[in-house]
């Protein structure tokens, strides 16, 4: 399975409006890669503003503690089994993170990279006409890539 690539057409996500620029956090609560990734992702949210959803693989009383523990604001989406929409995009590690453009996938970056996750935030701010500031860097506290 490989995950959706830019170009290619996104599945719907329930109660997220498909046009415009969408940002889409696959992630599960127990995945340590997530965890490191949560405060970088409620940055991201903070860009974007609700442009920015989250799609735990967890049930909505698991997401909600994850929310609590890293401080994450964003709206998120439970996923849980049988991972009906992680198939649909293709997800093989978590986390993932989509930039949509009107139902087409914008970009794509696997786990957690440091360099790929500053390039996403880059387009999505450009799609939206705000500039993005990097969401990690060097000496934050977290390594430059670390597999989901």
């Amino acid at each position: 399975m490989q995950p959706l690539k830019p170009g290619e057409n996104a599945p719907e996500v329930p109660g997220v409006d498909p046009s415009g620029t969408r940002v889409l956090f696959f992630y599960k609560v127990t995945c340590p890669s997530c965890q490191i990734s949560a405060p970088v992702a409620e940055r991201f949210h903070q860009q974007v503003g609700e442009r920015f959803v989250g799609i735990g693989q967890d049930p909505d009383e698991k997401l909600e503690g994850f929310a609590r523990e890293y401080g994450t604001t964003f709206s998120a989406i439970s996923d849980a089994p049988p991972y009906a929409l992680s198939d649909a995009y293709g997800i093989r590690t978590v986390p993932t993170v989509f930039v949509l453009q009107d139902g087409s996938v914008v970009d794509v970056v696997e786990s957690w990279d440091r360099d790929g996750w500053n390039r996403v935030a880059a387009k999505a701010g450009e799609l939206v006409g705000t500039p993005a500031n990097a969401l990690s860097w060097e000496g934050d506290g977290l390594p430059p890539f670390r597999p989901g």
